[in-house]
């Protein structure tokens, strides 16, 4: 009897959750003047209206309804997006210190280390720390330029690799993955993780680090719900790989702290103190007590870095690439500190803040033909990506954008420049540029749901 009655009351006490959420979600206080928003549903709000891939197309389409800045809200949380250059410039530059924090996210506490890394870390002394940790010591030109030697390395390896499958179409996609760790594990931590067990396990850890990143977690927008992720696995998952993840880290810290002396002492003979890797530097800096926290070729010259700088068709190219699509479609969303009126509306605080990279770089009011591949377009503008033309922000801008551009742009343009260079390039089986499969896969970042596979020739 009584287990009759309980089972009878499951879909009364549900029912009954659901118009108290209602509820509060529809007598919320509003402000005077909020942004326009498409109608919501309870307990969901417009995350109904996301569903599926391409969430910053499906808002790009809404800002073409509602307007530039729009009022959403995913489950119970209010969130601002902005799709035109001078909401950006609003949010970024001139109101930049109501905007400098980033919301707290499921994901953030369990795998960054609670949000307190440089990317997720609210804004206040420990992040200004370490900012400048990462401007001035790691990602600082003299920094970067010390790296030249990596890099080239790198790209030698990888062209080098393409020409003994030369009539072979090459996955470069993969290869591109591949590259990329390569090149920052080296950096990072003073060597790559060859493709033994190993290396296979380091590049799996990654490719799982990516994939949590860029997941959805209902937790984040209707709280109550936050059981979900245990339910689910998720929970576990993100647990085990976090493990994983610090052991990792945790064996090269120890690696290098064993050998710190006697590298010290090589690099000092050899004359070399730059050549320092960035575990090398945190290392020193926390010994010194100054961080503050416990941190053919014959025929063909191989092109280096001293060449990038005449090379501004290929500049262009990079320039046009990262307007149609950005890295990071959706930038990382910040948090209104305060209540604050932007352009006329009225933003509450603790608003989360998302800006759609994407829309800004198809905005017809902004860009001649947004959707041609028009490279041409940059080559007498003075237009770029490093967070001061609001129309071209892939990478953020002001305080909170990414310190890291310098050193990704030098890699991606010499690595293009050697593969145009030492290369002709053709479709397998006869395909046309126009047959190119371009759908994107759904994700924090953007990349190709078919790999790029390419036929490599070399000319000479």
């Amino acid at each position: 009897m009584l287990e009759t009655l309980f089972v009878s009351a499951i879909p009364f006490l549900f029912f009954t959750i659901f118009l108290i959420k209602w509820y509060f979600f529809t007598t919320q206080p509003t402000h005077k003047n909020p942004p326009p928003s498409p109608p919501a549903f309870p307990i969901l709000g417009n995350l109904h209206q996301l569903s599926g891939s391409y969430p910053h197309r499906k808002l790009q389409k809404l800002a073409h309804q509602y307007g530039p800045l729009m009022l959403l809200h995913f489950g119970s949380r209010p969130v601002l997006i902005v799709s035109s250059s001078d909401s950006a410039r609003e949010i970024m530059k001139t109101h930049d210190t109501n905007f400098l924090n980033r919301p707290k996210s499921y994901i953030d506490v369990r795998l960054r280390y609670h949000g307190k890394d440089v990317t997720t870390a609210r804004y206040g002394e420990s992040w200004r720390q370490m900012k400048s940790l990462c401007t001035l010591q790691l990602l600082s030109n003299k920094r970067v330029r010390s790296f030249r030697t990596i890099r080239e390395e790198e790209v030698a390896l990888f062209v080098e690799s393409i020409i003994k499958r030369q009539s072979l179409a090459v996955n470069l996609s993969e290869m591109f993955a591949f590259l990329s760790n390569d090149v920052i594990c080296r950096v990072a931590f003073g060597k790559k993780y060859s493709r033994d067990e190993t290396g296979n396990m380091v590049n799996k850890v990654l490719s799982q680090l990516k994939k949590l990143l860029g997941g959805f977690y209902v937790g984040d927008y209707i709280p109550w719900l936050a059981w979900i992720h245990c339910l689910s696995g998720v929970d576990a998952q993100v647990e085990k790989l976090n493990d994983e993840f610090n052991k990792f880290l945790d064996g090269v810290v120890e690696e290098h702290g064993n050998n710190f002396n006697i590298k010290e002492k090589k690099l000092y003979e050899d004359g070399d103190q730059d050549n320092k890797d960035f575990v090398d530097v945190l290392l020193e800096l926390q010994r010194d007590e100054m961080a503050g926290f416990n941190l053919d070729k014959e025929h063909m010259k191989d092109i280096t870095e001293n060449d990038l700088d005449k090379m501004h068709y290929l500049k262009a190219v990079i320039k046009e690439t990262v307007r149609l699509y950005p890295p990071v479609p959706l930038l990382i969303p910040r948090e209104s500190a305060q209540d604050i009126n932007i352009k006329g509306y009225d933003i509450a605080a603790g608003t989360m803040v998302i800006t759609n990279a994407w829309a800004l770089g198809r905005d017809p009011n902004l860009w001649e033909k947004p959707e041609e591949f028009v490279p041409e377009r940059f080559l007498d503008s003075s237009i770029d990506f490093k967070g001061q033309d609001f129309q071209l922000i892939p990478f953020g801008s002001g305080r909170r954008g990414c310190p890291g551009i310098l050193f990704a742009m030098v890699a991606n343009e010499l690595l293009l420049a050697n593969l145009v260079h030492k290369f002709d390039w053709s479709l397998p089986d006869g395909a046309k540029p126009q047959d190119l499969d371009m759908t994107e896969c759904a994700g924090s970042t953007i990349h190709r749901k078919v790999p790029l596979l390419a036929v490599a020739t070399p000319r000479c």
